[in-house]
């Protein structure tokens, strides 16, 4: 009688998968019958593979839109408006400033109603997006959500006072911020909220209708001067 491999047949299995054994040669004409089988078996060990990476390191990196779908399949989910840091950067092709304007508008108290929110801001593509989609979670805290609008881009950074009254702001607030572009061009939604003290509120309503562009060439008259 032949000798019994002495690994048990999961363990064999693993190593197959990892590349450490070889695979068992197929019978004459198996072969198209296998393919299926071993598909899933394949899919069935990668599963395993991340659960394991999942349980000894909550905080892994997920690579590739394959491994969000199968961190998603194993109970995975990144709370948008909740996430903390560690969470974003596990997310594939996040940039560090993309982590960064994210928290920088929770900390304000802003929050995002859905994907097309997300995509406006961080003006991801839509191959980046649908990777991500897998495990992202829009939960909204406080009162209800506001209905999305049309998309329409005004540059804080060059806009007129006038275009500027359009987006609900009063006087106070309105001069407040001409005075501080005149000083500094706002750099996002972040930093803008942060250098008016504006309430989350109204910022949330500016997603995806506003951008910051390079201010413009020369001195900005404030409202109702005329230039000589």
């Amino acid at each position: 009688m032949a000798r019994r491999h002495w690994l048990d047949p999961l363990a064999r299995q693993l190593l197959r998968a990892t590349g450490q054994l070889p695979q068992p040669a197929a019978a004459p004409g198996a072969a198209s019958q296998a393919a299926a089988p071993a598909d899933d078996h394949a899919s069935s060990v990668e599963r395993e593979l991340l659960l394991l990476r999942l349980r000894h390191d909550p905080g892994c990196a997920l690579r590739t839109g394959e491994e969000v779908a199968l961190a998603a399949t194993l109970g995975w989910r990144l709370d948008v408006n909740r996430a903390s840091a560690s969470d974003w950067r596990r997310l594939p092709g996040i940039a560090p400033s993309q982590v960064d304007l994210l928290l920088r508008l929770q900390a304000g108290g802003v929050q995002l109603s859905g994907a097309e929110d997300l995509q406006r801001l961080l003006e991801l593509n839509d191959s980046q997006l649908q990777q991500w989609l897998p495990v992202l979670e829009f939960r909204w805290y406080g009162e209800a959500a506001p209905a999305p609008g049309a998309p329409t881009r005004l540059d804080l950074n060059r806009a007129t006072a006038r275009q500027l009254q359009e987006l609900g702001l009063d006087d106070e607030r309105l001069q407040r911020l001409l005075r501080e572009r005149s000083r500094q061009p706002f750099r996002d939604l972040a930093d803008l909220q942060q250098r008016l003290c504006l309430p989350a509120s109204l910022v949330e309503g500016w997603i995806g209708k506003v951008c910051f562009g390079s201010p413009p060439q020369g001195p900005v008259l404030p409202p109702g001067a005329k230039r000589p």
